[in-house]
C-alpha cells in the first residue's frame, strides 16, 4: 500500500513539473515572439533614408 502511495506522489510530483515546464517554454516562446514583432515594426515604422521617395522612377 505505501508503495502505491509513494508512486502516486511521484507521479503526481512528475506531471507538475511536466506541467510547470511546459508553462515556462510557452512564455519564453510568446516574449520571443513579442520581441521579434516589436522589431519588425520599428524597422516597418522607420523613416526611409534620406533622398528615397523624392521622385517616382516610371521605367520600374
Amino acid at each position: 500500500m505505501n508503495t502505491d502511495l509513494a508512486m502516486q506522489m511521484v507521479t503526481m510530483n512528475s506531471a507538475a513539473t511536466q506541467h510547470a515546464t511546459q508553462i515556462a517554454v510557452l512564455k519564453k516562446t510568446q516574449e520571443m515572439q513579442q520581441n521579434l514583432m516589436d522589431t519588425l515594426m520599428q524597422t516597418a515604422l522607420a523613416a526611409p533614408p534620406p533622398g528615397q521617395g523624392l521622385k517616382v522612377d516610371k521605367q520600374a
